[in-house]
């Protein structure tokens, strides 16, 4: 019988080796720290184009992680309106989305208010409005009850399922939060990175509701973060790097949980992961300064909406290649249109014929020189 590590006396007296630790989490708290500096630095506008760019990461790759998909235009348009960021093509959000993007919000932009049990009761009811996962009917903005059996993370088919984790019964999860929130909202001395990896792991064994138990873990991790780097300003995303690692990142849980109090191989894991997701925006965010570049060497080039709306869809990652047919069909114009307007950019120094050829002519950027995050 397997023997989890909840089932274990004082099991929340957690350890780590500080020598392998310091290391690591040294090098994750340089990263961070110079990641804010340069976003420090930058326009208004940029950091809210970062900012944008990472929370709608964040949130679609926090619900990608638990195997539902959600519309990247509709994430995005919601934290726009939130955030009072203007920016064009904003599209109607529904409310499912609308109730993730509020509590995602309440998780970055109010970092230091307290975490309670009402607080997370109310992130629970904005991530089910309608008081169901899937078809499935659930108790929402409360504790579960178990009423259907202990909860389980299983894998595989109906009638071979693999048990990965079975969490505490449910009649001692009040007991579970009660210290688990005390712990949180203690001021003792330990880095906020630190207690981000233990805060995640502690909450997800715990287990506390039916569903959206792990969406609510990697919230509580954002929330600690965003208290170590003393910003309301997101500029990197652990949902991504923790939905490319995905399978590591349950064989660390599953092993986490099924050990004892000594955790260090999870925090070791869990700074790796950070570092990997800081160097990750840091891709990202060039873009970002590159399109920003962009825009200022043609800041006074005379471009009509349909060469605008062309340019910044390649600025910002075009789906394949742009053909003077693609053109005519975004743009809902004629064939003739559309060579019109790609050989007025071919003649302002903006776009060129794709050298490598192919069945029809293909057009790209012209590249600047790619300005630097480092």
């Amino acid at each position: 019988m397997t023997i989890y590590i909840h089932q274990k006396e004082n099991w929340t007296d957690f350890f780590w080796d500080e020598k392998k630790v310091s290391a690591i989490l040294g090098e994750a708290r340089n990263k961070q720290g110079r990641l804010l500096g340069k976003m420090e630095s930058l326009g208004f506008e940029l950091q809210n184009e970062a900012i944008l760019n990472t929370l709608t990461l964040d949130i679609t790759k926090s619900s990608e992680i638990e195997g539902e998909l959600l519309e990247h235009n509709q994430v995005r348009s919601s934290i726009a309106r939130r955030l009072g960021i203007e920016v064009a093509g904003l599209v109607n959000s529904d409310r499912y989305v609308d109730g993730i993007v509020e509590m995602m919000l309440d998780v970055t932009q109010k970092f230091n208010f307290p975490l309670t049990k009402e607080r997370l009761f109310g992130w629970h009811a904005a991530l089910f409005p309608y008081g169901r996962s899937n078809l499935s009917k659930i108790t929402v903005a409360d504790w579960r009850t178990d009423k259907t059996g202990p909860m389980q993370v299983v894998s595989g088919p109906m009638g071979k399922e693999k048990v990965h984790f079975q969490a505490p019964d449910s009649s001692r999860i009040e007991g579970e939060m009660e210290k688990f929130l005390r712990w949180f909202e203690n001021k003792e001395q330990i880095d906020l990175v630190l207690k981000a990896a233990v805060a995640h792991l502690w909450f997800v064994t715990i287990h506390p509701f039916d569903d959206g138990n792990g969406r609510i873990t990697r919230a509580i991790t954002d929330m600690t973060l965003a208290r170590s780097d003393k910003s309301v300003r997101r500029f990197y995303s652990m949902s991504a790097q923790i939905r490319l690692e995905r399978k590591q990142y349950y064989e660390k849980l599953e092993k986490a949980q099924k050990g004892d109090s000594d955790i260090t191989d999870w925090i070791l894991w869990f700074l790796k992961c950070l570092t990997n997701a800081i160097e990750s925006s840091e891709k990202t965010l060039s873009k970002i300064l590159y399109k920003a570049e962009f825009w200022k060497l043609h800041s006074t080039t005379i471009l009509n909406k349909r060469q605008l709306k062309i340019i910044n869809r390649l600025l910002d990652g075009f789906d394949g290649k742009l053909t003077s047919s693609k053109w005519a069909k975004i743009n809902k114009c004629s064939q003739d249109t559309a060579l019109r307007d790609i050989q007025d950019l071919i003649g302002k120094g903006i776009l060129q014929k794709d050298a490598s050829g192919g069945r029809s002519t293909n057009y790209l950027l012209i590249k600047l020189d790619s300005p630097s995050m480092k």
